[in-house]
């Protein structure tokens, strides 16, 4: 059980660290492609002169917006979920699903991580259609990612074991507990 606390204690500080981090370069990311898409806006209509990539800059810093919240918003449950038949279960049944589930969850993430970097190396073959840079450090964000997703994923496995165990006072994360979303 001590074992169990203390991986949960390391991967929550990782997790907080990485997530705000991530919000950090995200809301950079999201000022910088509302600049360029604004840029594009004055080019195109005041001037009559489109610029070629300000669409592609664009598609590439919300790609990598997303990249950077993902983790945290999986952490959170913050994904679109439909939960009513896990909340409808007894207590030890909807955390044995939910286990159930983060388990099938972190090998599928798992899983999308390696095709992540191998997508990022095979990246390097081909540059972006009007910038300068491979298309590689455009899809770096994929495994990032996923990388994010399944630290969450795990942390989230060992609070519900824990829970499962019957330390639910000690595994449960502040703003997923029951009280807080009723409060909302």
């Amino acid at each position: 059980m001590i074992v169990i606390k203390i991986l949960v204690t390391v991967l929550a500080r990782i997790n907080e660290w990485t997530s705000c981090i991530g919000r950090q370069i995200a809301w950079v990311l999201v000022s910088a492609m509302f600049g360029i898409i604004l840029l594009q806006v004055f080019f195109r209509y005041v001037l009559n002169n489109a610029l070629p990539w300000p669409e592609e800059a664009a598609r590439a810093l919300m790609i990598w917006m997303m990249a950077m919240v993902a983790g945290e918003a999986y952490r959170r449950g913050s994904f679109v979920a439909i939960d009513m038949f896990v909340h409808a279960l007894p207590e030890k049944a909807s955390s044995l699903l939910k286990l159930f589930l983060f388990v099938v969850s972190g090998i599928v993430l798992l899983k999308l991580s390696f095709l992540g970097v191998d997508f990022f190396e095979r990246g390097f073959r081909v540059r972006a259609a009007s910038m300068p840079i491979a298309r590689a450090w455009i899809y770096l964000a994929m495994p990032v990612c996923f990388a994010t997703m399944l630290l969450a994923n795990i942390e989230l496995c060992l609070r519900e074991l824990g829970c499962l165990m019957g330390y639910k006072k000690d595994f449960e994360l502040h703003f997923l507990s029951s009280e807080n979303v009723s409060a909302e």
